[in-house]
Order: C-alpha cells, then structure tokens, then sequence
C-alpha cells in the first residue's frame, strides 16, 4: 500500500486556526452581551465552521430567525483576525518539507469557504506550496461527499487510490472512503474528548504530525521492498 500524493484537511489538521475562530466567536458573544467562552469549549467545534460556533455560543441553527445575520458577523469577524494566533500544527512544516524532499506533492481539501480559505494561506505563506487547493465551494458538494477529493486527485493528475487524506473529522473520513483514497485520521486535531477515532474507518490515527510521517515513509519502505521482490 504506497500513496504519490498526501491531501490534508485545513482547519484542525494543517493549521491549528481554533484560537483565532474562537476570538471571533467571543467578539460576537461580546457585542451582543453574552459572556465569552473559554477555549476548551471552542476548540472541539472549531472543525464545524461558523455554523457548529454559532450552535456553541447562541444555540441557534441555520433556518432559524436570525442566524444568517449572525453567520455573516461572525465570519466578518473572522477575516478581520484570520491569522492572528493561528499556526501549522507543530511537526507540521517539517512534514511538508520531507513531502518535497521525496518529490511527493501535497494539497488541501477543505470545506472551509474560497474566501476565507485564500486569504488564510496568503497570510500564513506555508512553503513548500501546496500543490492544490480545493474549497468547500470548489465544487458543488462538499465532504462528506466525495467530490472535492476526487477533483483534488483530478487536479493533481493522480488515480484517487494513490492519494493519502488526512482530516480530524468523520465527514474526513468518509469522505476520503467514498472517494477510494487512504483515509487516516489526525489524532491531533480538533477531537472531542468522549470520541474514539479509531471507530471512524480510517486505516490509522496518528497522534502527531510526526507520527503521521513515520506512518507514511512506511508506506513508502513497504512499497520499495515489494518492487525489489523477485517474482
């Protein structure tokens, strides 16, 4: 089992974004005179976008009077600060780099939105670059749906089988299943603390981006020793 491409989740697998998603949450519950909440609340919805914050925080849903208006505050809010606080996940550029060195490229698959998807990474500047980019708006449906991760694979010229997928979420998951890619789950992400990852379906759960590599270069080791085997 080998892989020519890995594809990472953005929010709560590439970058760890959740302080900079939870102050803008806290800058909206201020404004409207409710009392913030403390990170350890935010940080396991931080995966769930605007609409699992304002569940969190005003305990509203879409459909409901008045969150559209809250939706679009809150993400107005949210691009003011987009990069503030938030950083690649420690072991992370290291990652990246090892991908370059073995000539592997690598992309983000997100269901975060075009427009605050681009902005995000122009302010973080990540080098190497990605290879592709595919957000939650890219194509018609996003995960759990196949589709972005199939386009990503079309985009990278690659069979969807030959593509690692890396999220903190089961929508992650399912989505890299359905696409016929190497689903594995980022262990350090955004995960609630009564959540067994490992029921997900995924092939691993690394614990950290560094384990994440090791389990790759395996992968790797494993495919080098099979072609050296004689027939």
């Amino acid at each position: 089992m080998s892989f020519r491409a890995l594809l990472l989740d953005l929010d709560g697998t590439l970058a760890d974004t959740a302080a900079d998603l939870g102050g803008a949450l806290n800058q909206l519950l201020h404004q409207e005179g409710r009392r913030p909440l403390p990170a350890d609340r935010i940080r396991p919805i931080a995966s769930d976008g605007a609409r699992g914050l304002l569940r969190l925080g005003f305990d509203i849903d879409r459909g409901e009077p008045g969150f559209d208006e809250l939706r679009a505050r809150l993400l107005q809010l949210y691009i003011d600060r987009i990069a503030e606080e938030t950083r690649l996940f420690e072991g992370m550029n290291e990652l990246l780099w090892w991908l370059h060195g073995q000539q592997l490229p690598w992309g983000i698959v997100t269901n975060k939105p075009d427009w605050l998807t681009r902005p995000l990474l122009e302010a973080m500047a990540i080098e190497p670059e990605a290879a592709c980019v595919v957000s939650g708006d890219t194509v018609s449906r996003a995960k759990p749906w196949p589709d972005p991760l199939l386009h990503a694979a079309q985009s990278l010229r690659l069979p969807a089988a030959d593509c690692v997928y890396v999220g903190d979420a089961p929508r992650d998951i399912e989505a890299a299943v359905a696409a016929g890619m190497l689903p594995v789950v980022a262990g350090w992400g955004y995960l609630p603390a009564d959540v067994d990852p490992s029921d997900w379906g995924g092939l691993a759960v690394c614990e950290r981006p560094v384990d994440l590599q090791a389990w790759l270069d395996q992968r790797l080791l494993e495919a080098a020793g099979s072609a050296g085997t004689p027939a």
